[in-house]
Parts: structure tokens; sequence; C-alpha cells
């Protein structure tokens, strides 16, 4: 098994979980130290009984985002700004790639 990179937030939470399974803190207290409700401090302990600490870590990490778009529209389109609307601000260069290039792309990616 290699080595799994967690944030701060999973090193609390696993630590804090441990507590409970060990008896040396209450579920509600957990749940307060960890801002969670109970429910979701048992849901994790169920996660971390079944997958062990590993488990804890958000599931989306490492996948890309649902709404990115391909790179070659995103590099086509910064192409586009940076020879049409090289003095444009980001918002104006997507209002303008819309418009006229029938482009559309988010301010954040210009």
């Amino acid at each position: 098994m290699g080595l799994i990179a967690m944030s701060e937030r999973d090193l609390q939470r696993i630590e804090i979980l441990s507590k409970v399974i060990a008896g040396r803190m209450t579920m509600v207290s957990a749940a307060h130290v960890l801002d969670l409700s109970t429910r979701q401090v048992r849901r994790l302990l169920e996660r971390i009984n079944t997958g062990g600490a590993a488990s804890i870590r958000h599931k989306a990490i490492g996948r890309p985002s649902n709404n990115q778009i391909s790179d070659g529209v995103r590099d086509y389109a910064v192409t586009l700004v940076g020879e049409r609307y090289a003095d444009f601000g980001p918002t104006l260069a997507a209002e303008k790639l819309a418009e006229r290039d029938g482009l559309r792309v988010s301010r954040e990616t210009l």
C-alpha cells in the first residue's frame, strides 16, 4: 500500500474519530469539535470501520472537474484573445468572443 496524501482537516477528523472509537470521546462532543451533525459522525465512523482511515478522504480528489472545458477549446479561446483582444480585460474579452466569434468561455478561463 502506497502513501496517501491527506489534508489537515482529514487528519483532524481521523484523530477525533479514533478517540470516539477508543471510547475517550463521545459522539456528540466529536460532532461539536468537527462542526458536524451526530448523524454525519456516525457515517464517518462506518466508513472508517469498513474502509480504514483512507476512506475519510474526499472521493473526487484527483479527478477532473465535471464543468471543465476541453483543452482544445481553451487553447483556441486564449489564442483568439491574444490575437484580437489582447488589450481587453477578461470579462470584456469573454463577451466579445461570444458576440463576434460564437465561442462561449468564462472569464475565469481567460
